[in-house]
């Protein structure tokens, strides 16, 4: 049997980090984090089975592959783009299976989308479901409704991934967490008693990673001190691994804020080379904290919380949100103060969002406040599909945006590495080669502080604590998280103004005159289209005759657009001569460093003749 396994293209977001993976970064690195739970998958398969995986973020899919069995699974923000490789590949006659953890939680939702539905972890499921597929019977849904022991859990096939497209690879060692809050879906989909896999088997998997020469490991637990016991069995196991094989990983992972409370803990995390830990703080307001049933963050003051776990010299990422029922518009103003106070670079603040079948969601859908047909998926856009209580909507998505402004100029980052850096002592070093570290400091100096102007460079060279160099290059890191949120902000927050909106039909007027010749033959048809949070789509139909010059015009007049505003653009390829191949090629090329606002639409005679790398442009069907 052949299995092809497809991680969806992810849509951009704080957590892509696209300036510092694009500009920074050694060359060759296209995303953060492999697709583990498909790896996982790949390892539970008959042993007879040619099993292929294709990430979309970092590959392009494959229009025409050979495979008997098409697996797509996707996250709640991954939904649109599953839902279309679904539709595509099914109707190409391939038996198409919907899962990860979007399908576990709403199953409901992929009904008339795919031939199978796998539903809850996979470790007893889907090995049913290759033996169904294997005898010809397959079932539509697989779900798993008792605990899966994570000892039946396999090495992942990490030698299906080409690691070295990652920032990080992978591992989990437990699942479920202990604590209630109200908003996660965890507990819906892994509940409240942690899992957890034997030391054993996380050894099996780091031989994997060391073998195969990885550096950085992002154990993925939601929590990895759910269990604490066991936590601390990992630790010293970790610890007593890194002293055998001189200290070959760099760990991070999420754990909650009681850690801070636990010196024992602590030590055990640095001796295991784990240089930060991502927390859900969520926010300062104890009255909000206590609303959402997270407790566990009002055992201990928050600030003297995170300079505990600096003192251990790790590093603090952390999520915040904004919008609870007790937040009002001074809020805004306690979040800048806390984040500021506590150094916390990479702060990814949300607005409240109610994901369906949490606490959060029946709460808010009994009163009423759900706003209906808005996505949920992604809290780091600018809308939400809570109404909130203690502010008006406008009011919520206005302080959102001021708040990000404010910490992410370049000022704040400033005076976040001060705050840091007054107490995150003797940190881990990282995951990087020296000659790596000459290449991305290099790029920082060229793309991020001389691009800044004098301005920046006088601002870092004051946040850089030069009579301490070992806690210079925490700085040169912090500028780069802070640089790569700020560029996100600016091309996703900034409203749109009247005067981009002009800049964009001016565009629009400029292509229709520089290559009427080709709109008066019959091929090619240009428009200017409305899309969120942007200056409008030009959209351009490529329908007949074209030559060498249109995509030479077209190409230099698209590219000033993308660089000079927030246009997009969209290509819908009706006709294309073969030998103009080379040309459109050329022009993909030129539009690539803006892919993620270039789509491209094929026409069904075109798919497998026309090139396109769908992980740097979305790439779209024409039904």
């Amino acid at each position: 049997m052949r299995l092809l396994l497809i991680n969806p293209r992810f849509p951009e977001s704080f957590w892509s980090f696209k300036w510092a993976l694009d500009t920074v970064l050694p060359a060759g690195t296209r995303a953060v984090n492999p697709p583990l739970g498909l790896a996982t998958l790949a390892a539970l398969c008959p042993a007879d089975w040619d099993v292929s995986i294709v990430d979309e973020n970092v590959e392009s899919i494959p229009l025409a592959p050979t495979a008997d069995v098409i697996g797509i699974c996707g996250m709640g923000v991954q939904f649109a783009r599953q839902r279309e490789l679904l539709a595509y590949y099914r109707k190409l006659g391939h038996h198409v299976v919907a899962g990860g953890s979007y399908a576990s939680l709403c199953p409901e939702r992929y009904d008339a989308l795919a031939d199978t539905v796998v539903a809850g972890e996979a470790e007893y499921v889907w090995p049913q479901f290759c033996r169904d597929f294997a005898r010809g019977e397959p079932g539509t849904l697989y779900h798993e409704t008792g605990t899966v022991s994570l000892d039946d859990s396999p090495v992942p096939r990490f030698d299906l991934l080409d690691l070295s497209k990652y920032r990080a690879v992978t591992l989990q060692f437990s699942r479920g967490c202990p604590f209630r809050c109200e908003f996660c879906d965890i507990i819906v989909m892994f509940g409240r008693k942690p899992r957890t896999k034997s030391t054993e088997q996380i050894g099996r998997e780091l031989d994997a990673l060391r073998r195969l020469g990885t550096r950085s490991v992002f154990f993925v637990d939601d929590n990895l001190i759910g269990d604490k016991p066991a936590a601390k069995r990992l630790l010293r196991f970790l610890g007593a691994y890194q002293r055998e094989h001189r200290y070959p990983f760099y760990f991070g992972t999420e754990a909650s804020l009681n850690l801070a409370q636990d010196d024992e803990l602590l030590d055990l995390f640095r001796a295991a080379n784990f240089g930060w830990v991502f927390m859900g703080i969520e926010s300062p307001d104890e009255a909000s904290l206590k609303e959402t049933l997270k407790f566990q963050n009002i055992r201990q003051d928050l600030l003297t919380s995170v300079r505990t776990i600096y003192a251990h010299g790790i590093d603090v990422f952390a999520g915040f949100i904004v919008g609870f029922d007790h937040d009002t518009t001074e809020s805004f103003a306690r979040q800048h103060r806390f984040i500021t106070d506590a150094g916390i670079q990479a702060a990814m603040i949300g607005l409240l969002q109610a994901t369906p079948k949490t606490p959060l969601y029946e709460r808010l859908a009994a009163d009423g406040r759900l706003i209906p047909d808005t996505d949920s998926s992604d809290n780091v856009k600018l809308w939400t599909n809570v109404m909130p209580k203690g502010m008006t909507y406008s009011e919520l998505l206005a302080g959102y945006r001021d708040l990000h402004q404010r910490l992410f100029d370049d000022r704040g980052i400033a005076a976040r590495i001060r705050s840091k850096l007054r107490h995150l002592t003797n940190p881990v070093a990282g995951p990087y080669r020296f000659t790596e570290v000459l290449v991305i400091a290099r790029r920082f100096v060229r793309h991020g502080l001389f691009a800044g102007g004098v301005s920046r460079i006088l601002r870092f060279v004051r946040s850089v604590p030069w009579w301490r160099p070992r806690l210079i290059p925490q700085a040169v890191t912090d500028w780069i998280v802070g640089l790569s949120m700020r560029d996100y902000i600016d091309r996703h927050f900034e409203p749109v103004g009247d005067q981009a909106q002009r800049a964009a039909r001016e565009y629009l007027r400029t292509l229709e005159r520089v290559l009427a010749r080709y709109r008066e033959a019959g091929g090619l048809e240009i428009s200017l289209g409305e899309v969120r949070n942007a200056a409008g789509t030009l959209s351009l139909r490529l329908k007949g005759w074209l030559d060498r010059g249109f995509f030479v015009r077209a190409g230099r007049h698209l590219e000033s657009a993308l660089r000079d505003t927030r246009t997009s653009v969209t290509l819908r390829v009706d006709a294309l001569h073969e030998r103009h191949q080379r040309h459109w090629r050329r022009l993909l090329r030129r539009l690539s460093r803006y892919g993620d606002r270039v789509e491209i639409v094929l026409s069904e005679a075109l798919r497998h003749k026309v090139l396109v790398d769908s992980s740097v442009f979305t790439l779209r069907f024409d039904p």
